[in-house]
C-alpha cells in the first residue's frame, strides 16, 4: 500500500552550477556539476534537467552515470546563460547500495548570477548551490 512505502531522505548529494574557465576555448563558463559528499559509492546515478517558466520549456536532457565514487563530484553539463531567466530543475535518482534515492534540485529563475558566486570547497571552485 502506498502508506507502507519508505522514502528516503537524501543528504549529502549537491547540485552546483560552477563559473569557471574553459582553457579549450579561452572562455568563461557556467558548469552543472553533482556533488557526493557520502561516504559510499553513489551507483546509476540519474539526472533529468530541464528549464521552465510559465510560458515556456526547454527539452529534457538526461545524464546517466554508473559510479559517483564517495567524496567526489562529476561534471553534469554546460549552462548556457539565456536558461537562467528559466527556473532549471534537476531530478537526481540514484542507488545508495540496494536503496533507491531521488531528489528535485531547483535553482529559480535569475538566481544564477556572479554577484551570488560562492566558494565550493569539494570542487574547489565558486559556484552556488541549489536548493
Amino acid at each position: 500500500m502506498k502508506k507502507d512505502i519508505q522514502i528516503p531522505e537524501v543528504t549529502d548529494v549537491e547540485v552546483a552550477v560552477v563559473y569557471e574557465y574553459n582553457d579549450i576555448y579561452k572562455t568563461d563558463d557556467w558548469n552543472v556539476y553533482i556533488i557526493n559528499k557520502k561516504n559510499i559509492d553513489l551507483e546509476m546515478v540519474v539526472i533529468v534537467t530541464q528549464g521552465f517558466s510559465e510560458t515556456k520549456t526547454t527539452s529534457l536532457m538526461r545524464k546517466k552515470l554508473d559510479i559517483l565514487p564517495a567524496n567526489s563530484f562529476a561534471k553534469i553539463e554546460f549552462i548556457q546563460p539565456e536558461l537562467f531567466k528559466l527556473h532549471n530543475r534537476f531530478q537526481v535518482t540514484f542507488f545508495e547500495g540496494n536503496t533507491l534515492y531521488d531528489k528535485t534540485f531547483l535553482f529559480e529563475k535569475d538566481t544564477i548570477k556572479e554577484g551570488a558566486l560562492r566558494m565550493i570547497s569539494v570542487i574547489k571552485k565558486r559556484g552556488i548551490l541549489a536548493k
